[in-house]
């Protein structure tokens, strides 16, 4: 699954456009690799993704291509959410 389509289906991003805007200014990386929009999501990967201060970094469980709204969070576990200091 593209990166910026499952950032939306997962509520982490609420438009795709806007996930793609963020991959774009290099703020995502898989596995630790700055990664595009287009990038390609699986299971297992490791997310890290910055919110203005904020670093969180994800672990990708299911890529499903629809869910409802209350089970988005069952796509990925929460491993560290961290404030950076710049």
């Amino acid at each position: 699954m593209r990166l910026d389509k499952f950032l939306k289906i997962s509520r982490l991003i609420k438009r795709r456009t806007l996930a793609k805007e963020v991959a774009e200014q290099g703020r995502i990386m898989i596995n630790g690799n700055k990664a595009k929009a287009s990038a390609h999501v699986q299971e297992g990967d490791e997310l890290t993704i910055q919110f203005g201060q904020k670093l969180v970094t994800i672990q990708v469980n299911q890529t499903k291509e629809h869910i409802q709204k209350g089970e988005a969070t069952s796509l990925y576990t929460v491993l560290k959410e961290e404030r950076r200091e710049e």
